[in-house]
């Protein structure tokens, strides 16, 4: 059902739509959530427009490129990648998957204490619980029990990313229930229990903290149902890695929207969207054209839309909460993560794990600015995908959570204080990797830093952070702007939203979002919702990434070993605007 391409596009600079034409839905934001929308409203009869503010699609779910390296930046594992779920379902609508190959590792994580034990996190609840029980024999009741409920979630397929409750149908919600209702109790007793405490049952203390780095670095206020969920995903093949990575992922939902024949305008920011009588009538951008529209979905930072897009005028009761109550609130929403990619000639043992979580020592710690935790996870990203390193050589993906604060008021009050940190952080890797992988100093090439101020200033996520909310009471507060709010604010109509910040973390829950708000409004607009498969076969290749910006002149970082060059990231930042939508 290719999109007409004889039928003249419409006029959206006309405050008024011409008799006989299709709605016209304005959106803001081309990262996974704004696509989608466009993609479904665009398969659904609607004209779409989306306003992008830099230079690629995608949004966090980016990469860039240095010397030929690739350095991939979102995806670590992707929700939906076998088919028979409604996961996939989403994806091969968006055509996400299209002509790709998907990897799947054999165990999610493995966590490495300061003094070298090591547990490992398999996916297969057998081998997972046989060896746990090799690392604390003294622990085996509480294994069984996590790898029972990990075998229960392993039989589950609940994907509710289709359709919206408020528009289920009865059959839609039967089967629901079918398979919700056997498992409530499983749900409802891993829901209501924090990984922390649960973590603190095990005697042995390697354990203790592994469980709470099991997903890389512990995001704490966390229950265990995420926990059982992924790994049950995994062991079932559901949330590989695709092959082009998270840029590949971007560029293929973006060139199913053109082929549906949407349009992005990119270098295009978005100042506010014009409101007439208490209804969205269409956006102003930074230069000062006006855009009208029948609708505007704004698929961008939460804080961004309320306060400056809508100057803070609108809202409901779920928003206020969560914005001027839950955000604030010590580790509600996700931290800010530091992040230092390094290329390097050659590789490392064919045996060693593709990610790692390292727990260091207090001396260690205390070398990594703004860190937190005291940890460090470092990923074999060649390990991931073909095409992120010339041949020959690899790239390792290190990153930290750390304090957004910390580096945004150096960044504010002392650049080359800033600067200074961040060679530090690369030094501190190019250290830490030489001790793991004797030798590897001297064959590394580059170091390319970024801080939760970079993902700021590319992203717009506020203070940086990338899948924002990780509370219960978020949770619950999201199910109800979707439920009861249908992701629209009060006194305005017209204007909705989508988004991580609408419907929690995750790039599957963003593309789902979109699903959603592309089916609440054809409800509004009276026509009929519409959803097909791409069908594209054609296999993917390195070249469907097109262009990446890269910075041509960055200071060097002089080491020990040889001269690395520091590079700025994203380097987008140095082709675009400081604030992204």
């Amino acid at each position: 059902m290719p999109p007409d391409a004889a039928r003249p596009g419409p006029d959206w600079s006309a405050r008024e739509r011409a008799p006989a034409t299709r709605p016209r839905v304005i959106i803001i934001g081309a990262g996974m959530a704004g696509m989608a929308t466009g993609c479904y409203g665009q398969m659904s009869g609607l004209d779409t427009r989306i306003f992008e503010k830099h230079v690629l699609p995608g949004g966090c779910c980016t990469a860039w490129s240095r010397k030929g390296y690739i350095f991939d930046y979102c995806i670590e594992w992707l929700n939906g990648t076998a088919p028979g779920n409604n996961a996939n379902q989403v994806w091969r609508e968006l055509g996400a998957l299209d002509g790709k190959t998907v990897k799947n590792f054999e165990l999610f994580n493995k966590v490495v204490d300061e003094h070298g034990r090591e547990v490992r996190f398999y996916n297969d609840p057998d081998r997972l619980e046989q060896h746990l029980r090799e690392v604390s024999p003294a622990d085996a009741p509480l294994i069984k029990a996590f790898c029972d409920d990990l075998r229960r979630f392993a039989k589950l397929t609940l994907h509710p990313f289709l359709t919206p409750p408020p528009l289920e149908t009865w059959r839609e919600k039967l089967a629901t229930l079918r398979q919700v209702l056997p498992a409530f109790r499983l749900f409802w007793r891993t829901g209501a229990a924090q990984m922390g405490a649960y973590a603190d049952r095990f005697a042995d203390p390697l354990l203790r903290r592994g469980f709470r780095n099991m997903f890389f670095q512990d995001p704490q206020n966390f229950a265990v149902l995420p926990y059982l969920y992924n790994l049950a995903e995994a062991h079932n093949d559901n949330v590989g890695f695709p092959q082009g990575g998270s840029l590949g992922l971007s560029r293929s939902v973006e060139e199913r929207y053109l082929g549906l024949g949407g349009h992005i305008a990119y270098r295009t920011r978005v100042d506010r969207v014009l409101i007439e009588d208490g209804r969205a009538v269409g956006v102003e951008l930074k230069n000062g054209e006006r855009h009208y529209s029948d609708h505007v979905v704004a698929a961008c930072d939460g804080v961004f839309t309320l306060h400056n897009l809508l100057d803070g005028k609108y809202s409901n009761p779920r928003l206020d909460k969560l914005f001027n109550d839950v955000l604030h609130r010590p580790g509600e929403r996700y931290p800010g993560v530091v992040s230092a990619f390094v290329g390097f000639e050659g590789d490392v043992p064919a045996g060693e794990s593709h990610s790692t979580t390292y727990l260091l020592s207090k001396l260690d710690a205390a070398r990594l600015p703004g860190g937190d935790q005291g940890s460090i996870v470092v990923q074999l990203r060649s390990r991931y995908s073909d095409g992120f390193a010339p041949p020959g050589k690899s790239v390792i993906h290190c990153t930290y959570f750390s304090d957004y604060d910390y580096w945004k008021t150096l960044r504010i009050s002392d650049r080359k204080q800033y600067w200074a940190k961040k060679r530090e952080v690369a030094q501190f890797v190019r250290e830490f990797l030489e001790k793991k992988y004797p030798g590897i100093g001297e064959r590394i090439e580059l170091v390319d830093v970024g801080t939760p101020a970079t993902t700021e200033r590319y992203t717009g996520n506020h203070k940086g952070a990338i899948l924002a909310w990780k509370s219960p009471d978020a949770d619950d507060l999201l199910a109800d702007l979707i439920k009861k709010d249908r992701m629209r604010l009060q006194g305005l109509s017209g204007f909705s939203m989508a988004g991580h910040w609408i419907n929690g973390g995750s790039l599957i829950k963003a593309a789902s979002s979109g699903r959603f708000a592309a089916r609440f409004l054809c409800e509004e607009l009276g026509v009929p919702f519409r959803a097909w498969e791409s069908g594209n076969t054609e296999p993917w290749h390195r070249d469907k990434l097109g262009h990446l910006p890269q910075l041509d002149k960055d200071p060097p970082l002089e080491t020990a070993a040889r001269p690395l060059r520091l590079v700025e990231t994203p380097p987008l930042s140095a082709l675009a605007p400081a604030t992204a939508v």
